[in-house]
């Protein structure tokens, strides 16, 4: 029994050695991992973080990309500091020769960025454009304001007023310093890529210029708020226009007011100004907004139609009237 007692003991004693070594072993090797290891990356590496990317992603990133010489150490280092939710998405110039602590502390802070991604809403302004621009550290706001209200781009033989309506809304990776005509550039440019291929075709047979479509979708943007009134309130507009009635779009109202203004009174609607449609007939001088892919559509191709008016239900959708009896009684109805 004694025996037994005995060879129990020593096994149980080299398990426990041979754990201990494990244990030592694994501590470090994961050490080594992420605090020594400096063999990646070999040169300075770019990876690009896409926004919404999972943790798992970018691991993947990196080791493809060469910037992780242990992808699993690192996993594990992230985990244990609660960081697999922290990283920041953007494009980073990693130096040579970094450890997968280094790595990590630069991905959760944003460090080694040399571009962040930026998202423009559909429908904002030039003036909220640079706002934007700003809040994410690309410039100053007073620049991009200046470039954006006072610069135009070249369509239909003649150049723009602004660039108001031509910044077009999409998600971009902007470089830490590009510059406001860069930036710029970039927006209009995927704007050029968003007209319908055919457009000075379908602006002709509307009897409209581009930049005045470009209007029309403007206050499609600010006006509508279901997909499927699009291309119907855009019919709307041409109607009012071809039978010179004020288009009488509150939206034209709120563009005069340097600030959000989204209570519009009788007081305002008397404003002396060339973007008052209650009081002017045509479209106003310049967009009011930067319209997205489903307005500019909608403004190409308006859906044909009887309707002068629609006033605003409050559930996400117009009601549209053919004529101001019509339009009156849906302003009682839903506007009481």
């Amino acid at each position: 029994m004694k025996k037994l007692r005995r060879a129990l003991f020593d096994t149980s004693v080299a398990i426990f050695v041979m754990v201990a070594m494990l244990v030592t072993a694994s501590a470090l090797w994961f050490r080594n991992a992420v605090y020594g290891d400096r063999t990646l990356p070999q040169a300075q590496t770019s990876v690009v973080i896409p926004r919404g990317e999972s943790f798992s992603g970018v691991v993947g990133l990196l080791a493809a990309d060469g910037v992780l010489a242990h992808p699993i150490a690192f996993r594990i280092l992230a985990r244990m500091r609660g960081n697999e939710e922290d990283i920041k998405a953007g494009e980073y110039a990693f130096a040579p020769h970094q450890t997968s602590d280094e790595i990590l502390r630069k991905l959760v802070a944003g460090e080694a960025q040399v571009a962040v991604w930026v998202t423009i809403p559909e429908g904002f302004t030039a003036r909220e454009v640079a706002q934007t621009l700003a809040e994410r550290k690309l410039g100053n706001a007073a620049a991009y304001d200046d470039l954006f209200l006072h610069d135009g781009i070249e369509i239909d033989g003649r150049r723009t007023p602004s660039l108001e309506g031509y910044l077009f809304p999409s998600t971009y990776l902007m470089s830490l310093h590009v510059t406001p005509v860069a930036a710029a550039k970039v927006m209009t440019d995927q704007f050029r890529k968003e007209l319908p291929d055919d457009a000075d075709a379908r602006a002709r047979a509307l009897g409209r210029s581009i930049p005045e479509i470009v209007t029309i979708a403007s206050l499609v943007e600010r006006e509508a708020k279901a997909d499927d009134e699009r291309a119907l309130m855009a019919g709307v507009y041409y109607n009012r226009l071809r039978l010179g009635m004020p288009l009488e779009v509150d939206a034209t109202i709120e563009y005069i007011f340097p600030e959000h203004h989204p209570v519009i009174t009788k007081n305002d609607l008397a404003i002396q100004s060339p973007y008052n449609t209650y009081l002017r007939t045509g479209l106003p001088p310049t967009p009011i907004a930067n319209p997205g892919k489903g307005s500019l559509d909608a403004a190409f191709e308006p859906r044909a139609s009887d309707y002068l008016y629609y006033v605003y239900k409050g559930d996400g959708h117009h009601a549209f009237a053919r004529t101001l009896a019509e339009h009156n009684a849906n302003v009682q109805r839903y506007l009481k």
